[in-house]
């Protein structure tokens, strides 16, 4: 239960530890009650892992002079805890190995006035078995169990009440397992307080007015650094700083170079502790001035300045101050003596401060503030170096020795001061002695043993810090053992070659070795040797080599024995054929391979392809492996390719030998694709192409083709070349009948016997030169158009025969029968048409028309003469005897008469209809073609006033519109349905009766009645008309009718009654008493009839 509350508590604790790290200053003092100077953590190194431990930041630096504040804080809120932990060990914990750091402890600094009562160092190491931990305060262990206030869980130590007194100090972690200690670096623990001013009154300071002053501030005790700032007169009324007042921050005091009266008052110093956030204020200093008179002007007197010498961190900031008292007021300035300014540094407090951001080893040098007014200047000169921590280059690796090796390790770091080294093994200092030899980081013990053994660390340190490394050393002693793959193995080779036997045993120390032939020991010659490494080799075998070998390892532990039995057999021979063969693309070869081999031996054949294994599943049926006999084999290539050709291998494997021979197999083909095709020179219709011969796959090149692509063509076609064959032999040749100023790619396919090859790839774009067009318009006609114009139309002419920029047309026309010609230009051309327009040009006048090319070369040739005759104009007269009727409640019949001595003839007719309350601009439209003169509006609306409008139209426009007529359409049918409906049946005839329908006022008057019927399951329905409310319908056929009933007016058809389903009898004479009555209603009523039935049938 105990140790269960001490790990919720250690968990707790470390929460508010990360918490706390991560705080910033000014925040109120229970969320920083414990700050951590964060550091760089050890690290591991191995022969498969590394152990190092880098220096931490808060403890092995000792911040100096002005800057060290800011820096600790730095590292107070942005900790860093850098470790590395072998791979091989993340992921195979059930290596047995040494401890390793994974946490060290961290400086920390303990509020003494905070509300929490523990602090906590912590520390955690991996190792296997569990490694165990023991701490040092100050060198000295720490008695656990004799003191309550101490408690360890997992490594970390925790500190119940911590002590300023008694606990103050530097602490170490120890952690060890069965193969050694490890100590951890140093964490300090430190104690933040602010105590409190003297209560002593302060006197007063007087001074002339100009002269300057320094009013000190005499801080309390405190740690660890404080900031300071000073009231006038009352909180919170501060003192604000510039060229004439000045707040060290280093040592606390207030200075004023120049007193003016607005100064005289009272002055209090207050501190703030940067961890705690505490302050007190010190009692008031009053200054007064003097009476006797005014301070005159006097030179600087520098009052506060850096130190001499300054050392500051790498990576650090540093803050210089310099400032002086005199009057006038002093202007400061600073300069790098032996060099630039570093550029980033700045300037604060009215120059007073001196502040240069992540100091570099170039910052270091000599500065120089000076102080100057007008009555002379002062100088003062200080040395700012720069330091680093030590930081590992080279470290330590695990390692495992034979007794009786020597051990040699070597640690390397850089850092200024440069580092010197020392050595622990297992926690406590290692000395020189007659076997170890310790020089400059490099550690060196001669003929190790087993008390050897153990976790070794090598600290690199100067007077800023220190960093470890550790590594684990394992002396290993064992007797020869073999693995059990090797303790028998059968050896088969061919006379001629090399036996080669290995005897390597695992062993510690390294063993001796012999070897034996059957039962005798093995005598070394020329040909048999024993290698350093113990493998027996023996040099052109014969038969008198077979027999079993021992080979024997021995040390003072033990020894073991492995047995290899050598065969040897006669070599093997092969013949492989064809040995050389050509063959056209498609032919099919078979190569045979057969071996000649020792009975007593398998044997496989693998083959290749210039050196490459022959996939058969890959080669797309084109290879076949055949193994007819056990020692021969034949590689069968069907429908061969040019990719085929080439040396085909053909390699025998048996148990003791391998042996091959190759093959070499040509193919003839078309020829392979011509080089690069260049073009030499281009005129308007002609290129000068060359290019370089293709691979002529075997066969002689026999001619070359040339080819084109443009925009204009279907693909590559081949073009006219001189001369007009190009034999094989040509390099170059010359396209001709090209078009100009057309934009061509060229290539060029080569032939032989065999075919045509592949073509080159295509040389760059290039465009023929320009040239006057040679091609006319064609198809010129004459085309419809308004009244006095003359349109001239032609198909464009493609821009593949335009030959050139600026391309354009030139329109000539003349009535027939005169002379001179009248020419238009038409610059663009895509333009098919051209309109022109004359008023003395009557309809229909004839005109010779012809139409030319041009560019910017010149101008090409006209198109054949053609007679086009002048717009006849669209219609000159409007429609009359416009009439127009309505026919139901959703057409209209509209009709003309055209006047036909109109000039222009129509080609149709447009009608446009609008409702009596629009808009005659909204009218829609309705048209008809040809000679047409009546057309029936639909998809109108019922009872509705419509104006209409008629006009002819042709291609040159519209004539003028008739006079407007109006009608309207038909009110809407009867919306009630026939209802009542009453019917007899008499064989095949069936008499329908049923109730008047009653229009409504806006419907249409009833002219009469529809009766429609229709077999069931048939869609044609049979119609009778009456204008009674009574019909007699005949059912010629067997079956089920369907019948229903509706009104007729001018408005259309009605709603439709219900329907009636009535079956048809077939059969003799119907009588009376065969008859029957039938009501049917369709209304909520119910109406009764009295009939009585004595009509004979024939009455119907």
């Amino acid at each position: 239960m105990q140790s269960s509350w001490r790990l919720m508590f250690f968990m707790s604790l470390a929460s508010c530890f990360t918490e706390s790290s991560e705080a910033i200053p000014g925040i109120p003092t229970t969320y920083a009650a414990i700050l951590r100077l964060k550091s760089l953590s050890s690290s591991y190194s191995s022969r498969t892992r590394q152990r190092s431990s880098s220096p931490p930041l808060g403890s092995i630096s000792s911040p100096s002079w002005h800057g060290a504040a800011a820096q600790q804080q730095q590292q107070q809120h942005s900790p860093t805890n850098l470790y590395h932990v072998s791979e091989a060990f993340k992921h195979d914990e059930s290596v047995d190995h040494g401890p390793v750091f994974i946490q060290e402890p961290d400086s920390v600094i303990f509020p003494v006035d905070s509300d929490e009562k523990k602090v906590s160092l912590g520390c955690q190491a991996r190792a296997n078995p569990a490694p165990t931990y023991k701490w040092l305060r100050n060198g000295t262990e720490i008695d656990i169990e004799s003191d309550y206030r101490y408690s360890v869980i997992e490594g970390s130590i925790i500190i119940n009440n911590p002590s300023e007194t008694k606990d103050t100090g530097q602490y170490q972690c120890i952690t060890t397992n069965m193969f050694g200690s490890i100590l951890s670096r140093e964490a300090t623990l430190q104690f933040a307080y602010l105590g409190n001013f003297s209560g002593r009154t302060r006197s007063a300071v007087s001074v002339r007015e100009g002269q300057g002053v320094v009013l000190m501030c005499s801080p309390p005790l405190h740690s660890p650094e404080i900031i300071y700032s000073w009231v006038f007169n009352e909180f919170p009324s501060f003192v604000a700083e510039d060229s004439r007042r000045f707040i060290s921050q280093e040592t606390g005091n207030l200075y004023i170079s120049k007193v003016q009266p607005s100064d005289v008052g009272s002055y209090i110093c207050l501190v703030k502790n940067t961890v705690t956030n505490a302050r007190v204020l010190s009692p008031p200093t009053p200054l007064t001035l003097r009476t006797d008179g005014v301070m005159g002007e006097y030179e600087p007197k520098i009052e506060v300045h850096f130190p001499y010498t300054v050392t500051t961190a790498k990576g650090s900031t540093i803050k210089m101050e310099c400032f002086a008292l005199g009057n006038p007021v002093p202007t400061i300035s600073w300069r790098k003596v032996n060099g630039p300014n570093p550029s980033k540094a700045r300037l604060r407090k009215s120059q007073a401060v001196l502040e240069i951001p992540n100091v570099q080893l170039e910052d270091a040098g000599t500065y120089e503030c000076k102080a100057e007014n007008s009555r002379g200047r002062n100088v003062f000169r200080g040395q700012l170096q720069v330091y680093t921590y030590p930081h590992w280059t080279e470290r330590l690796n695990d390692t495992q020795l034979d007794s009786g090796d020597q051990l040699r390790w070597e640690c390397k770091a850089i850092g200024k001061p440069r580092p010197t080294y020392r050595w622990l093994k297992n926690g406590t200092p290692l000395w020189p002695e007659s076997r170890i030899e310790m020089v400059n980081g490099v550690l060196m013990i001669h003929s190790v043993n087993q008390s050897d053994a153990g976790m070794y660390q090598c600290v690199a340190e100067n007077k800023h810090g220190a960093v470890y490394t550790s590594a684990e050393l394992r002396i290993l002693a064992s007797a020869p053992t073999f693995l059990a793959s090797h303790l028998k193995k059968t050896i088969i080779i061919t006379k001629g070659q090399e036996v080669a036997v290995e005897c390597k045993p695992q062993a510690s120390p390294k063993p001796t070795i012999s070897w034996k032939k059957g039962d005798k020991a093995l005598r070394e010659n020329k040909r048999i040797t024993v290698l350093p490494d113990g493998s027996l080799r023996i040099l052109n075998a014969t038969k008198s080599d077979e027999g079993k070998y021992v080979c024997r390892g021995e040390n003072v532990f033990g020894s073991a024995e492995i047995t290899a039995s050598v065969f040897v057999k006669e070599p093997t021979r092969i013949d492989l054929s064809p040995k050389r063969t050509e063959l056209t693309v498609g032919e099919s070869i078979v190569l045979s391979c057969k071996a000649l081999h020792d009975p007593t031996l398998d044997v496989i054949f693998h083959w290749t392809l210039n050196g490459q294994p022959i996939d058969f599943e890959k080669e797309g049926g084109h290879f076949e492996s055949i193994r007819v006999q056990v020692s021969s084999a034949d590689l069968m290539i069907r429908n061969i390719l040019l990719m085929h050709a080439g040396r085909y291998g053909c390699r025998v494997q048996t148990t003791a030998d391998s042996i091959s021979d190759e093959a070499e197999l040509l193919v003839r083909g078309p020829p392979g694709p011509p080089g690069v095709v260049i073009v030499e020179e281009i005129t308007e219709t002609t290129a000068t192409l060359s290019w370089t011969p293709g691979a002529d796959n075997h066969s002689p090149i026999t001619s070359y083709n040339l080819q084109a692509r443009s925009p204009f063509s279907l693909g590559w076609q081949t073009v006219k070349t001189v001369p007009e064959t190009i034999s094989g032999d040509m390099e170059s040749a010359m396209a001709v009948e090209l078009n100009p100023w057309v934009e061509y790619e060229f290539r060029v396919v080569a032939t032989n016997k065999i075919g045509t090859g592949d073509p080159s790839a295509p040389s760059r774009v290039i465009r023929t030169k320009e040239a006057v067009p040679k091609t006319a318009p064609a198809n010129v006609s004459g085309r419809s158009g308004r009244r006095h114009e003359l349109v001239i139309a032609w198909e464009p002419v493609s821009e593949e025969f335009q030959n050139g920029e600026g391309f354009g047309y030139i329109v000539a026309f003349r009535p027939n029968g005169t002379r001179g010609w009248k020419e238009k230009m038409v610059t663009s051309s895509d333009a098919s048409k051209f309109i022109y327009r004359d008023e003395s040009v009557p309809p229909l006048t004839p005109f010779e028309v012809k139409v030319g090319v041009y560019n910017n070369k010149g101008d090409g040739p006209f198109s054949p003469i053609v007679v086009i005759c002048s717009a006849e104009g669209e219609p000159s007269a409007a429609p009359t005897d416009v009439k127009a009727t309505g026919l139901s409640v959703s057409e209209i019949l509209i009709a003309w008469r055209h006047n036909k001595e109109s000039v222009g003839r129509p080609q149709g007719f447009e009608v446009g209809y609008w409702k009596d309350m629009e808009q005659e601009e909204a009218a829609e439209k309705a048209r008809t073609e040809g000679n047409e003169s009546s057309i029936i509006l639909t998809g109108l609306e019922g009872n509705t006033l419509y104006h209409l409008r008629v006009k002819a139209y042709n291609a040159a426009g519209y004539g003028p519109p008739s006079n407007a007529v109006r009608v309207a359409t038909k009110k809407s049918p009867p919306s009630q349905a026939p209802s009542n409906i009453m019917w007899i049946q008499d064989g095949s005839h069936v008499s329908l009766g049923w109730e008047p329908v009653r229009p409504l006022a806006n419907e249409s008057d009833v002219m009469g009645y529809k009766v429609l019927f229709r077999q069931e399951g048939h869609s044609n329905s049979q119609v009778i008309e009456t204008q009674k409310t009574s019909a007699v319908v005949l059912l010629p056929d067997v079956g089920v009718y369907i019948i229903e009933v509706r009104a007729v007016s001018e408005g259309g058809d009605g709603t439709p009654s219900s329907q009636i389903r009535v079956p048809s009898f077939s059969g003799g004479k119907v009588t009376s008493s065969q008859s029957s009555l039938h009501t049917f209603s369709t209304s909520s009523s119910t109406v009764t009839f009295l009939l009585v039935l004595m009509v004979p049938s024939t009455s119907w």
